[in-house]
């Protein structure tokens, strides 16, 4: 079993920064790509951020330039730098990875959700 928990989600005002953790436990024997994820209301979930095995980072274009995702591969733990936040960025944030057990596949994981609001 693996579960994921994020934190680091808030108000801030537009121009702020916050950054997301999102750490991964339980039975793992490797993480392949990490992300990020935001759903806001009345939207579909969409891709913000992610960071594959070997380090390549691919964003949206609505963060670019604003937005940086990382990693600590020791610590099974995905990271969302957002600076020049804007009203836009409202949303519930979610982490996804893809986690091997010991014998098993690749499956991805979803954390729970953590709440970000820019006020304006």
């Amino acid at each position: 079993q693996v579960q994921l928990v994020e934190s680091g989600g808030g108000l801030v005002q537009a121009g702020g920064s916050l950054r997301l953790s999102c750490a991964a436990s339980g039975s793992i024997a490797s993480t392949n790509a990490m992300a990020w994820y935001r759903q806001a209301p009345g939207n579909q979930r969409e891709l913000v951020a992610i960071i594959r095995g070997i380090g390549i980072t691919n964003y949206a274009d609505s963060v670019k330039g604003r937005f940086t995702i990382s990693r600590d591969n020791a610590k099974n733990t995905v990271y969302l730098q957002m600076n020049s936040l804007t009203a836009e960025d409202t949303a519930v944030y979610y982490c996804n990875v893809q986690v091997a057990s010991v014998g098993h596949a690749y499956r991805n994981y979803w954390g729970q959700g953590t709440q970000v609001t820019v006020s304006s």
